[in-house]
Formats: structure tokens, C-alpha cells, sequence
């Protein structure tokens, strides 16, 4: 089971129901939610190895291929840091070393990068929990990977079945049908007139982008033809932003990874650390 513990802090940071103050008379909430969610998929799934991973404070090095690249994210700096979800970073983390789960900032690339080079080195020998509200990783899934997004006793497993039916689409394919549709999330501009359906279907008549590219003569509709076709050195860029490669060294070894839960619960763990 991998985490991206940047996705679900700030998940939680601004998902709880109340600023809630712990016993230093700091905001918890964060912090609160983090380890209850992390628990209660830990019950579930009942990993035997676990880490988590953050983004770290270092530059992004898909900004050099595209400025524009998360360009509408908040600038955090400009807030005061206790109403950001950096400042209940310490406290997480005490959680984790508290817990025996390793964890580790990225230095060079993003969490995703990471969690690609584990699952696209490690995915085909073990089964593995990507946990993340993230759609890139849905590039990822294959028969022994999967991608769990948490919401409560609603959470989601996302297998292969899942993106066939809600997508359409084999999850191999889900790299290039982004670079079609775009991705707000990250200010990425995608081809005028593909949607969703749209990039589908040209995904079951030619299987990948570069195939697309290779023969926008015998795309049907003439709109579409001319949007790709006036759009292709976009959809190339895009695919740099999107596509997750084995690229990186990644932090730990499966060693270093193996848990074991202990059965305690989020409160035990807060009072622990002196947070609750």
C-alpha cells in the first residue's frame, strides 16, 4: 500500500467538518483525518507493506516543460501557515514514526513520479494499493494494481473493471485520453472539441495518441480532424506532463516498507504524540 500523504492531507485539511483545536490549542483537523482515514483503510486492506509519500518543497521540473504547468494552484505562501496544510505536516509525520510507517518528501520529482517507479517496477511480481484522489495514477492500474480513493465507508477501489465501465477505456490508455481531454486540476489545455466521449471513441479506433497522430486523415468527424490536427504539438507536450514513467530512484525497499498494524486507533495515536 502506497499513500500520497500530500493528496490525502490536503484531502482532509479542507474536508473536515470544523476547524478543530487539539490540546495545544493548534488546529488538528488535518492531522485528525489523516490518520483516521490511513487507519481505516490499513484495517481493510490489511497491508504487509506500507509508505508514505510527499511532495517536497523543491522545484517541479514539469514547470520547465510548461510555466502554465499548476500554475492555478493557491499560492500557500502568501497565507498565514496556520491556515494552510503544511503547518500540521510535523504532527503527521510524528504519527507515522509513531506507527512504524515510512515516509519521505520527494527531492527531485513529485509523489506520482515515485509511486509510478514502485508500481510500474514492483507492480508485476506483488499487489499494490495506490491511495489517492489523483486520476493519474488510473495509468497505472493493471491486474495486480489498483487505485484506492477514500471517502469514508464510500471509498472506492479503482481496478480495470472500474475504468472500462466508467471511462470506457483500457487503463493503459488513460494517459493519452487526458492529453486529449485536458486536465483543469493542473491547468492543462487539452484538443478544442474532445471531450470525454469523444476522446474515448478515438481511443477505441486507434489505440494510442501516436497512432492518432500518425493518421488524423481517417478521423470522421471534420471538426475533430482539424482540432487534433491544429493541436498536435500540444498533445505531444501534453503527453510529457502526463505520461508516468520508471524514471526515478525510489526512497525505500521492500524491507524498509514491511508493517505490521498494531491495532491502535487514531485517538490512542494522537494522544501519543501529545496532539489530542
Amino acid at each position: 500500500m502506497l499513500v500520497d500523504g500530500s493528496n490525502l492531507l490536503f484531502q482532509m485539511f479542507y474536508g473536515m467538518p470544523a476547524r478543530i483545536i487539539g490540546r495545544q490549542g493548534k488546529p488538528i483537523q488535518g492531522t485528525l483525518g489523516f490518520v483516521g482515514a490511513l487507519l481505516k483503510m490499513v484495517r481493510k486492506l490489511q497491508p504487509t507493506h506500507l509508505a508514505v509519500l510527499f511532495d517536497g518543497e523543491t522545484q517541479n521540473p514539469r514547470g520547465e516543460l510548461d510555466e502554465s504547468y499548476k500554475s492555478n494552484r493557491e499560492d500557500y505562501s502568501l497565507l498565514p501557515e496556520e491556515d494552510t496544510p503544511f503547518s500540521q505536516l510535523p504532527d503527521v509525520y510524528a504519527a507515522l514514526d509513531h506507527l512504524g510507517i515510512c515516509h519521505r518528501e520527494t527531492e527531485c520529482c513529485e509523489t506520482d513520479d515515485w509511486m509510478a517507479s514502485y508500481a510500474l517496477g514492483l507492480g508485476r511480481e506483488y499487489r499494490m494499493t495506490l491511495m489517492s484522489q489523483d486520476s493519474d495514477y488510473f495509468q497505472l492500474i493493471t491486474d495486480k494494481v489498483c487505485v484506492l480513493r477514500y471517502r469514508g465507508d464510500n471509498s472506492v477501489v479503482c481496478d480495470c473493471a472500474y475504468i472500462r465501465e466508467k471511462l470506457g477505456i483500457e487503463p493503459c490508455q488513460y494517459a493519452d485520453f487526458k492529453c486529449l481531454t485536458g486536465d483543469s486540476s493542473d491547468n492543462i489545455r487539452g484538443a478544442d472539441k474532445v471531450g470525454p466521449k469523444t476522446a474515448a471513441a478515438l481511443m477505441g479506433q486507434f489505440g494510442s495518441l501516436e497512432n492518432l497522430l500518425k493518421n488524423t486523415q481517417n478521423i470522421s468527424k471534420p471538426s475533430i480532424r482539424a482540432s487534433i490536427q491544429k493541436n498536435k504539438d500540444r498533445l505531444l507536450l501534453n503527453q510529457k506532463l502526463i505520461r508516468l514513467e520508471q524514471k526515478y530512484p525510489v526512497p525505500f525497499s521492500m524491507e524498509e516498507k514491511a508493517f505490521t498494524y498494531d491495532g491502535q486507533t487514531s485517538t490512542q495515536v494522537l494522544t501519543a504524540i501529545g496532539v489530542k
